[in-house]
């Protein structure tokens, strides 16, 4: 854990959040900021910084994550179709620096929109 991290205060319970999932290798809550009717973010309870600090040996924790993206979809009712997005690094659009998914539908999300 990085005792600044806002995503690793809210792993630990620091910063109380309405969970849609949780196992023991992440937890899933509404992003606070939603782009999309159901938006959720799936965040590992070890602190990567990004995408781009995941090293072989974390194989299975992605696996895992993407695994919980499919529940919270599942959750959700985003059967029709949703989206999975990870952003890496400030250029990539990344505000905390915690790896971490979006899964984002109840609209269509293709192109063009409608």
């Amino acid at each position: 854990m990085s005792s600044g991290c806002l995503f690793c205060k809210i792993v630990t319970g620091m910063i109380p959040v309405e969970l849609v999932y949780e196992d023991d290798v992440c937890i899933a809550f509404p992003d606070i900021n939603p782009q999309a009717p159901s938006h959720t973010l799936v965040v590992p309870k070890e602190h990567l910084e990004s995408l781009a600090d995941v090293a072989p040996d974390h194989t299975e924790l992605l696996g895992k994550l993407m695994a919980a993206a499919n529940e919270v979809a599942k959750r959700k009712n985003l059967a029709r179709g949703y989206r999975i997005v990870v952003n890496t690094g400030a250029q990539g659009g990344q505000t905390v620096m915690h790896l971490h998914l979006h899964v984002i539908g109840g609209r269509h999300m293709g192109w063009p929109p409608g």
